[in-house]
């Protein structure tokens, strides 16, 4: 080896080159490919397409043109990569389902939310769409840099003067070296809003923000549950978000439900989920569909589940939530660049550096503005010296035998710039009538009023700030739109309480299942034997069967007819209107087929020494600890071990040394001690609590207070209020005394209840029909009696459920306030809760 080539030769160590090689290619990925700009939301792809397009003129109120085209433009120019990638961003850039506020107008098959791809760049015609201008309005005013093009021979935007903040808007997801990006898009209303918002309040929290933009908005609708994940991500820049496909429940007069999946999650292939059906159903890993239809068309998405009569469907959805893509998740990753460094971001910081930005776009368009204006007023002025001196001008350029001649003798004797100089020997001779004369002046004139605005905008920011407030609210009143994506309460938002209000709320599940959640001020108190109100709507044969006031967060345990027990927040329950039929309990709880809630109990925390009173239909009652029941799985715990034919019908809250009083539907009763009733574990079987006589059982239990009577309420709408005083405390386990004389008129007993003065009785039948009774409205009597009419009810209607409920010092004296006869009915309707 010569000495020529040795001296060519360098050691280097070859770790040290690969990292400094691999971060080179790093960086470049980073930069120039994979991350968005936080001013304009784009990647160099994305803009290098909008900016060809915009130079080819290709713009709204022009014809399409083929997209072969525009490809060959951006990759000859400006984007040295294959054609295949930069007509991929143009496809998504032009699809309804990938963009929410598509930046290309496509002419032709761009695709479909089934997965198809679409037709060649050689079949497709495209143009800008009207909202994309908006990104690259005024970028002929200096408004953005410029920057060489890889081969050094043209010019390319470094970012585009973005006049509404497409980051958030549309989104973005990108996977660079090392890290990655997942941007979802948002309503644009709800973005521009917010940064309205920052512009008045610079000092406004993540929190003042999501008053405006309460989460993304996906331009394939579907529901996001909760709000937990929405809000970390947009105070720590990342957070998991679920979403679920919206699906409603059609069933026919013949009893057969089929499920009608409406809109599907953002970025999930309609085909593949039909595909994942299917194959589900084939190998029996869900059971239950008879038919799968994909009836999607032009007017929107349908996709046709038909159940088996005998499956419960909101079981059935249930399973293809978890087993499908019909819920998925999304990670919200907000990274993007900050001058030319990846930076992760939250909401705020996002809209502080596009606000920034614009800034920076208005300042140097301002400047440009009166750049041109300062020219063409000395252009002007010029002109106007021109005319005062008409004919000594005109003898100047007769005289001069060259223009270079003629221009010096007008800067010479009428200290003229070249500028005005050449204007005025290029002025035309009609600019000397009259008429053109005046209209230099009126021109002049408001040039000057014109730079002296531009002056004051930049030499204050305040009004800088109005400008671009005032052309974001032209951008909303152009594009704005409804959302579309629905924002509900989630199964697992403990920690977001602090965003769910407190208040008295009803919370009311039917016999079939079907369980909602109200303002407590829906119900006005009546008198008794009114017809009452509809507080529910109910299917044929269902009825209300339980209704309780609580704090909405306030813990609700669900005891069910099997003895399972199950737990969730009352804001978990969804709110709904009055006449609302509900939401399926088994949509919120994993209860098993043939399994119904039996008895549901609000508490406000796991205190010591609070205990749980068990009563089954047979008579039987156990004591437990609720600590005991502190930890409860979202699949629920046994909370009683039941014998063959047994049903869970009753559960009180106790401190441990009250006394308990039951009844049965044949008119006895049994008080006694709760001490009688030893400590047992959480699944022990309890002992019996009342004997029972043939084919009686028992319909209530109750705590006893001395201060309280003992209400009863039969099937017939009958009831009355007998003295605590008269029922005598027993053993445990005895047959008990007569509470109420049973007859044919009055019907068996449904409820037994304890109650003083301060209470209100909410009566529902089984059609759904609601009355609220003060107590005191309610005859006192005797033990042998048979009651007196509660309320009016249809032949063949019976009685389902009876509430106790607290009055409000408000309501009482509301109340007060009526002069009304003791018997008549009044029917006020309830202040309606639906939005």
């Amino acid at each position: 080896m010569s000495e020529m080539e040795q001296s060519r030769i360098k050691e280097i160590n070859i770790g040290q080159e690969m990292r400094n090689s691999f971060m080179d290619y790093a960086m470049s990925v980073i930069v120039s490919r994979a991350l968005p700009d936080v001013r304009d939301g784009l990647k160099p792809v994305h803009r290098r397409i909008l900016f060809a397009m915009n130079e080819l003129g290709m713009t709204p109120d022009k014809a399409y043109k083929k997209s072969a085209r525009i490809v060959g433009e951006v990759i000859g120019k400006y984007h040295p990569h294959g054609d295949s990638a930069v007509y991929d961003t143009m496809v998504r850039m032009a699809q309804d389902f990938s963009y929410r506020y598509m930046l290309i107008d496509g002419h032709g098959n761009f695709g479909s939310i089934d997965g198809d791809a679409a037709a060649a760049m050689r079949y497709t015609e495209a143009k800008m769409s009207k909202i994309s201008t908006e990104l690259l309005r005024d970028i002929n005013k200096d408004t953005i840099d410029y920057q060489d093009n890889y081969d050094g021979q043209e010019k390319e935007p470094v970012v585009l003067p973005a006049r509404f903040p497409n980051l958030l808007v549309n989104g973005t997801s990108g996977i660079a070296v090392g890290m990655a990006t997942n941007i979802p898009p948002h309503q644009l209303g709800e973005v521009i809003d917010a940064v309205q918002h920052l512009i008045t309040d610079p000092d406004a929290s993540v929190s003042d923000l999501m008053t405006h933009i309460p989460g993304p908005d996906f331009p394939t609708g579907a529901q996001i549950l909760g709000m937990s994940g929405i809000r970390r991500a947009y105070e720590t820049g990342r957070g998991t978000i679920t979403l679920r496909a919206v699906a409603r429940i059609e069933e026919n007069s013949a009893g057969k439900s089929r499920i009608i999946v409406e809109e599907i999650p953002y970025q999930v292939n309609k085909a593949r989920l039909v595909e994942k059906i299917a194959e589900l159903v084939r190998d029996k890993k869900i059971d239950g569909i008879t038919d799968l239809r994909d009836e999607s068309d032009r007017n929107g998405m349908r996709i046709v589940i038909e159940v088996r009569r005998d499956v419960n469907a909101n079981v059935l959805l249930n399973n293809l939530y978890k087993q499908t893509a019909l819920q998925t998740t999304f990670g919200i990753n907000l990274l993007a660049l900050v001058d030319g460094q990846p930076k992760v971001l939250n909401l705020k910081q996002v809209l502080y550096h596009y606000l920034e930005h614009q800034k920076v776009v208005i300042r140097r368009r301002t400047e440009f503005d009166l750049r041109k204006a300062e020219a063409r007023a000395h252009i002007l002025e010029g002109l106007r010296i021109a005319l005062d001196h008409l004919d000594q001008v005109i003898s100047l350029i007769r005289a001069s035998r060259t223009t270079e001649e003629a221009r010096n003798g007008l800067m010479n004797n009428f200290q003229l710039s070249y500028e005005q100089a050449q204007a005025i020997l290029d002025m035309r001779l009609q600019r000397l009538t009259g008429l053109e004369r005046e209209k230099i002046e009126n021109e002049y004139a408001e040039l000057l009023q014109k730079i002296a605005e531009l002056k004051a905008i930049l030499a204050d920011e305040n009004k800088i700030l109005a400008v671009i407030s005032e052309e974001l609210n032209e951008v909303k009143e152009k594009f704005n739109d409804k959302r579309r994506t629905e924002i509900t309460i989630g199964e697992d938002l403990i920690e977001d309480e602090d965003l769910i209000p407190q208040e008295e709320v009803v919370i009311t599940l039917t016999h079939s299942g079907y369980i909602k959640r109200l303002p407590v001020s829906t119900y006005r108190s009546q008198k008794r034997g009114g017809r009452g109100v509809t507080g529910m709507g109910t299917k044929e044969n269902d009825f209300v069967e339980h209704l309780f006031v609580t704090n909405s967060h306030n813990f609700i345990m669900l005891f069910t007819n099997r003895g399972r027990v199950y737990r969730l927040k009352a804001y978990e329950v969804p709110a709904l209107g009055r006449t609302a039929l509900g939401t399926p309990v088994i949509n919120l709880i994993q209860i098993e087929k043939e399994e119904y809630i039996s008895a549901i109990i609000p508490v406000k925390e796991y205190i010591p020494d609070s205990y749980l009173f068990f009563a089954t239909k047979e008579g039987i009652v156990k004591r437990t600890s609720l600590a005991s029941f502190e930890n409860i799985r979202r699949g629920g715990l046994f909370a009683i071990n039941l014998r063959d034919e047994d049903e869970l019908i009753g559960v009180r809250l106790t401190d441990g040394n009250q006394e308990i009083i039951m009844g049965t539907s044949q008119g006895m009763s049994i008080r006694f001690k709760e001490t009688d009733v030893r400590m047992m574990g959480r699944t022990a079987t309890g002992v019996k609590g009342i004997t029972l006589r043939g084919g009686d059982k028992v319909i209530d239990m109750d705590i006893v207070n001395d201060d309280f009577d003992v209400m009863i309420v039969t099937s017939k709408g009958y009831g009355k209020r007998t003295p605590m005083s008269d029922y005598r405390i027993q053993t445990r386990g005895g047959v008990g005394i007569k509470t109420l004389n049973v007859t044919e008129r009055n019907g068996n007993i449904v409820a037994l209840k304890t109650v003083s003065s301060e209470n209100d009785l909410m009566i529902v039948t089984v059609s759904g029909v609601i009355i609220r009774l003060n107590v005191n409205d309610i005859s006192t009597m005797g033990r042998y009696t048979q009651g007196v009419r509660l309320i009016r009810i249809q032949d063949e209607e019976e009685v389902a459920t009876v509430a106790r409920i607290e009055v409000s010092e408000d309501e009482q004296s509301s109340e007060d306030q009526e002069n009304l006869e003791e018997n008549e009915a009044v029917n006020i309707e309830p202040q309606d809760t639906e939005e």
